[in-house]
């Protein structure tokens, strides 16, 4: 079963009684996105669904976890990481986020990243309240934040306060994998 996110976004956006206009507003987005989210008639990009969410003050590892009771762990199998991977159609399809943990259950949120060859965070830049740092595993990632880029390769990292505007790409021929950690979660 798939997550079914326009559904999810209508229902999070009337629970909160907002209209489509009023969550376009203070999400910074149109209202028209808004309804073309809620229809599934497309699918934003991490940074414009972060933009969304801000406007309804919901992590994005929320609005994608699973509603199951929490069951106290320290240890994490590959199939038990979560995926919190929106689904869009602007190049951050070739994104995967993957959660180690329940989201919420920590001060310390790590994810298992996975950049496909010319996959990208979105077009835009995004900031949230956090602080953040990775290590690239394998393969080749740009890192925007702020005005500078820097290409880094397997073994490099990068560490920054997420304020600043940041954007990843994969500029390769293979896949890229990072291992980051934000504090507090934000995702």
């Amino acid at each position: 079963m798939s997550f079914d996110t326009g559904a999810r976004l209508k229902a999070e956006r009337e629970a909160r009684k907002l209209s489509q206009r009023q969550l376009a507003a203070a999400a910074g987005v149109t209202a028209a996105m808004i309804s073309m989210i809620e229809q599934n008639r497309t699918s934003p990009s991490i940074a414009t669904m972060k933009k969304i969410l801000s406007g309804l003050n919901i992590p994005l590892s929320a609005f994608f976890a699973e509603d199951t009771a929490p069951e106290p762990k320290w240890h994490f199998t590959r199939e038990e990481l979560r995926e919190i991977t929106p689904k869009g159609d602007d190049g951050s399809a070739g994104v995967r986020f993957f959660q180690v943990g329940r989201p919420g259950a920590s001060a310390l949120m790590i994810l298992y990243e996975t950049y496909e060859p010319g996959a990208d965070t979105g077009p835009d830049v995004y900031s949230h309240e956090a602080e953040e740092g990775g290590i690239v595993i394998s393969g080749q990632i740009l890192v925007t934040v702020g005005a500078e880029t820097r290409h880094l390769q397997a073994g490099d990292a990068y560490l920054f306060n997420s304020r600043q505007p940041h954007r990843f790409r994969n500029p390769g021929p293979e896949s890229c994998i990072v291992v980051s950690a934000c504090t507090p979660p934000t995702f």
